[in-house]
């Protein structure tokens, strides 16, 4: 997919158990062709500000509505309670990674994903294929499992939690757009009952008429048949004959009002799980010990500590630091792994 000159990166997947996962990932590193450098028009950062300008709307369209009491989805919730640490997330992640930066990782040169940092690639893999449940067992699991047919670069390990964070926001954005679209239904739904049941002018109407600035297309109607047949039950006797003509309405779809409520509730139910993971895996994040993470995994760090005379282990961190630099500094100039 590609916006306004940059490439999106999306990548869609079933949870996977651990030992499904860490065959998958075997297959990605075997499949994979890898070139030095990626390329200036897959930088995730343009998206990732995009991303968050729409769940910052999200956001304020909630905060509004929660004033104009109307119901706000279960996803939501989550977004209300925890906007500040995507904010903060987005913040962190500008200030890491830059252009330069970026061009430096080595990307994948075939396929669909050609021109990509690997490492952002490989990330995405791993939030799409974990339901975006993370925690430093799972990533110590999948990296572990691609290192079996690849080695990856120190800079990639290091900045693994970047494009984590990236694939989450993506995700979240994602999520949003549900949110929105059931929000701008909702919203309808008490403009219609506010002018024909409750018979208001225009000048006394509480929800006006507005425009969908985003244009989220509500491609799935069940929000606002489940949120208006809410809404007309509440008022009894005066609602029925607008009830029938919405039942009427719904079974040309071959559905009852009551099937519809079950698969609404069913799909908000799995919004609001996935909200709940995307914000607890950045928690996770910021929690892990990439540190020990990356002395697990990278492939450096496990030939050093070979050394027959057991230097190296004896080392403080950024005395090996020092040398893990230098080994990385003479992988370039020699085009060595």
């Amino acid at each position: 997919m590609k916006k306004n000159g940059n490439r999106i990166l999306k990548t869609k997947g079933v949870v996977l158990d651990n030992e499904q996962l860490q065959k998958y990932m075997e297959k990605i590193a075997h499949n994979q062709s890898i070139k030095p450098y990626s390329t200036k028009d897959t930088y995730p950062i343009t998206r990732l500000n995009e991303n968050f300008k729409f769940i910052e709307k999200t956001y304020i369209l909630l905060s509004n509505h929660i004033k104009k009491g109307i119901n706000i989805h279960p996803a939501g919730e989550w977004l209300l309670d925890n906007f500040y640490l995507i904010e903060e997330t987005v913040k962190r992640i500008n200030k890491e990674m830059n252009l330069k930066k970026y061009l430096r990782l080595p990307c994948v040169s075939e396929g669909l994903n050609k021109g990509f940092s690997r490492i952002y690639v490989i990330a995405s893999e791993i939030i799409a294929y974990t339901d975006c449940k993370i925690d430093d067992e799972v990533l110590n699991l999948v990296l572990s499992a691609y290192q079996k047919r690849k080695n990856l670069s120190m800079e990639e390990i290091w900045d693994l939690w970047i494009f984590l964070e990236i694939s989450i926001i993506e995700n979240i954005r994602d999520i949003c757009e549900q949110i929105y679209s059931c929000q701008m239904q909702k919203y309808k739904v008490e403009n219609i009952v506010e002018r024909l049941i409750d018979k208001k002018e225009n000048r006394e109407q509480k929800f006006k008429i507005i425009k969908n600035s985003y244009n989220i297309k509500d491609s799935n109607k069940f929000p606002f048949i489940e949120y208006m047949s809410y809404k007309l039950k509440k008022y009894g006797k005066n609602g029925i004959a607008y009830l029938n003509i919405l039942e009427e309405e719904v079974n040309k779809l071959d559905l009852t009002i009551s099937e519809i409520i079950e698969k609404e509730h069913s799909l908000v139910a799995t919004y609001k799980v996935l909200m709940g993971n995307c914000i607890n895996s950045i928690r996770e994040i910021l929690g892990i010990n990439f540190t020990d993470l990356f002395e697990n995994i990278n492939g450096v760090e496990e030939i050093l500590k070979k050394d027959p005379a057991k230097v190296y282990e004896k080392m403080d961190y950024r005395t090996k630091e020092v040398y893990r630099n230098k080994i990385n500094e003479l992988g370039k100039r020699t085009r060595l792994a």
